[in-house]
């Protein structure tokens, strides 16, 4: 009792802090990203907290697996280093002692796992397509940034603006370029405010400019100079949401008969076996060396981890071209996977290791 409460006790803090850790990681990374999207024009900045939360949970699962590998593995590994795991031995714990407490501490990471592997994953990719659509129909204006162009296709409108007001939002030195009624015109302001009208409507109100219509050198040409010019911005058409199998339910790509569908489904089902499988290999992995450095068993664990991620990949492509089922890519890939942890275990609780039986008797 003693033995199980002590380690459940330090894998949770340890399993705590990795996962603060590398949730500031995904975050920092998510955030420049969704901030450069934002100075290129892509994304309207309010939109930044909702797209970083629906991002965040699409990569959960992922994140959960990790951390949990990392904990059981740094864990039982200071516990080596520390000479811990000796007392436990000698007190007649064995290697396989360890399984139940730390499956029963892992229970709960797998169950969320798959529950984000399976649906809440879907749910988020498919929220934050949806999102960006709404963003990119009906708050267009909202991602006029100074210093660049930005189209707007709807109203046959080219919008270039060299500085804003983020207090009362007054545009200074704004250029317009549009299309009416197969005539280019050209118009340029020395400031402007964007106003919004009680039906709805959006207005671009210039002040103090210059409208120049036609071609120049023609009879059609004009120039004429104004004191105020409101020009009404429609909102652009709802596009069509892109084609992701990663925002499908499961359940669809259940009864999908495409190699990618089958191949999007593998992906889903392997990473809670992925998970179960890391937790087991992290047990005979942790074992600490002192002869061979105290980092040897790190950068082993860290290639065991990408080889495993790296190959899943490789299978899952192999269902996407039609050479695999998606039976026959979860056999393959994970009955290999499990090999692996049992003759690492098969190495840690044999006398000699892996060549036991050339040992004279």
């Amino acid at each position: 009792m003693v033995f199980r409460r002590s380690l459940v006790r330090e894998l949770t803090a340890t399993a705590i802090a990795l996962f603060l850790v590398l949730l500031g990681i995904l975050f920092t990374n998510l955030t420049l990203r969704l901030l450069g999207r934002a100075a290129g024009g892509t994304v309207a900045p309010e939109g930044i907290l909702a797209l970083l939360g629906f991002n965040a949970l699409f990569y959960f699962n992922i994140l959960l697996s990790v951390a949990l590998f990392l904990t059981v593995l740094l864990t039982l590994s200071r516990w080596y280093r520390d000479s811990e795991m000796i007392v436990w031995f000698t007190s007649g714990q064995g290697l396989t002692a360890w399984l139940k407490p730390i499956l029963w501490f892992a229970s709960p990471f797998l169950a969320a796992i798959v529950v984000l592997s399976l649906w809440l994953s879907p749910w988020a990719e498919q929220r934050r397509l949806e999102y960006e659509r709404q963003l990119e129909s009906h708050e267009e204006l909202s991602l006029l940034a100074p210093g660049l162009f930005k189209e707007f296709k709807q109203a046959k409108l080219v919008v270039f603006i060299e500085s804003i007001n983020s207090f009362n939002g007054n545009i200074r030195n704004i250029f317009l370029h549009s299309i009416d009624s197969e005539k280019d015109s050209t118009t340029v302001a020395r400031s402007g405010r964007l106003e919004d009208k009680p039906n709805g409507d959006r207005f671009i109100v210039l002040e103090d400019g210059r409208r120049y219509e036609g071609k120049p050198g023609t009879a059609d040409f004009r120039a004429a100079e104004f004191g105020h010019l409101g020009r009404r911005i429609e909102p652009a058409e709802a596009r069509a949401l892109p084609e992701s199998l990663r925002a499908v339910p499961t359940t669809t790509l259940m009864f999908g008969a495409g190699a990618t569908e089958r191949a999007e489904l593998f992906r889903r089902i392997s990473v809670p076996i992925s998970a179960f499988l890391l937790v087991l290999l992290a047990i005979p992995l942790s074992y600490v060396n002192p002869r061979m450095g105290r980092s040897l068993n790190l950068f082993t664990a860290l290639f065991a981890y990408m080889l495993y991620f790296n190959c899943s990949n490789i299978v899952q492509s192999f269902i996407a071209q039609g050479r695999f089922s998606l039976t026959a890519g979860l056999l393959i890939i994970h009955t290999i996977a499990a090999s692996v942890v049992i003759a690492m275990f098969h190495r840690r609780l044999s006398v000699f290791g892996w060549f036991s039986r050339l040992r004279p008797a």
